[in-house]
């Protein structure tokens, strides 16, 4: 038995056409046009955009669900944060059922570029916190750079959520 769930999004590669029957032949190009369209829609999108939601094409099936739920990306870049500071972004994410990634990479002072957050296991003070939370009664991003870090430069953060849409 198979189900949608466990069908892979793989297109066929060659069709047979009918050359000698114009309705078959319209048949058949109406049915590769709905497989092309299914297996790109089930594919991830790869669209990251940084002052609006893009769907993500994901879609997630959970508590048993048959109905699925696609995800929403969101991009938000951040500048310099002193060793020892913070910085808090909003959000703006109004339709939010629950994230499925936060991560993100950053540019220091030394020069290096770590991931966020950054841990290092024997200095901990050297850490970058990622958080997302209600700061101040809205939904924000919060970025803690370590005491004992270099100053980050640059970075960005990535959110993905499902949604309520």
């Amino acid at each position: 038995m198979s189900s949608n769930l466990q069908q892979s999004p793989y297109l066929r590669e060659q069709r047979n056409f009918p050359n000698d029957n114009l309705n078959e032949l319209a048949g058949q190009v109406d049915q590769s046009y709905i497989d092309i369209a299914q297996k790109v829609n089930a594919r991830t999108i790869g669209l990251f955009g940084s002052l609006f939601q893009i769907i993500t094409g994901e879609r997630w099936y959970l508590e048993g669900s048959s109905q699925g739920q696609q995800t929403l990306r969101q991009v938000y870049a951040f500048g310099a944060i002193a060793p020892g500071a913070e910085v808090d972004l909003p959000t703006g994410i109004t339709n939010l059922v629950q994230f499925t990634r936060i991560y993100g990479t950053c540019i220091t002072a030394v020069p290096d570029y770590r991931p966020l957050p950054y841990i290092d296991n024997i200095t901990l003070n050297v850490g970058i916190t990622l958080l997302v939370g209600i700061v101040g009664g809205k939904q924000q991003i919060r970025i803690v750079n370590g005491a004992g870090a270099p100053a980050i430069t640059s970075g960005i953060v990535v959110l993905e959520w499902l949604s309520l849409f």
